[in-house]
């Protein structure tokens, strides 16, 4: 069984800008959910508040904030602490119990959809190989004599010529056998074709001698 293809594995990326727009914008959608995914880091593990904007190269903009980003981005303008919360304690404490949750799960799909997209670039290429594969087989079964002679090299096209010189000397010899008991006069003239068989290619083919 033969080897599977050997890759380089992950390389590191260029810092530099990526010129043709479909992968610039792709690049651009997996980079601002892993951006996402660590400002949802700090907020579960650090309790950080967490504001994060940015615009896409068509001047779309994307935002995620916690607990908002109105309230992130007033703190950081205002540049006062916010002001005291009279919200009881357990009101606070499951509202924050529940923004975990959420940001957990956010995580958790994220993480979901590019293992889907992964599994889904393994299967393409594993179609993608599967088809090349099918293709070579139905190849290798076609007749051998059907190949384009402008596909074989020097030493291909000796081994065809010697192919079909044998192949030649058999069908004459069949037909001297088989005639033989039928006509006599086709005997004799297939027995000289067995002495030079090249009398029975049409002028021009050079049996024998590659004249093609």
């Amino acid at each position: 069984m033969a080897a599977g293809k050997q890759t380089k594995g992950r390389q590191k990326i260029t810092m530099k800008r990526i010129e043709k727009e479909d992968d610039r914008l792709i690049t651009f959608s997996k980079r601002r959910s892993g951006i996402y995914k660590k400002g949802s880091e700090l907020v579960t593990l650090c309790g950080a508040e967490v504001a994060v904007l940015v615009f896409s190269p068509a001047g779309k903009p994307f935002s995620f904030g916690h607990p908002s980003i109105e309230r992130v981005t007033n703190r950081f303008l205002d540049k006062n602490p916010p002001p005291s919360d009279t919200t009881h304690p357990l009101v606070e404490a499951h509202r924050k119990m529940r923004i975990n949750e959420l940001t957990q799960h956010y995580n958790e799909l994220l993480s979901r959809g590019e293992a889907e997209k992964d599994r889904g670039n393994l299967l393409k290429q594993m179609m993608t190989g599967s088809g090349r594969q099918q293709q070579l087989q139905q190849k290798q079964q076609s007749y051998w004599w059907e190949t384009p002679i402008d596909e074989l090299g020097f030493e291909e096209l000796l081994q065809m010529n010697a192919t079909l010189e044998e192949l030649h000397g058999n069908l004459c010899r069949k037909i001297s056998g088989a005639s033989s008991s039928v006509n006599p006069s086709l005997a004799s003239n297939n027995a000289n074709l067995q002495k030079d068989p090249s009398a029975s290619f049409p002028h021009g083919f050079g049996y024998g001698r590659m004249h093609f």
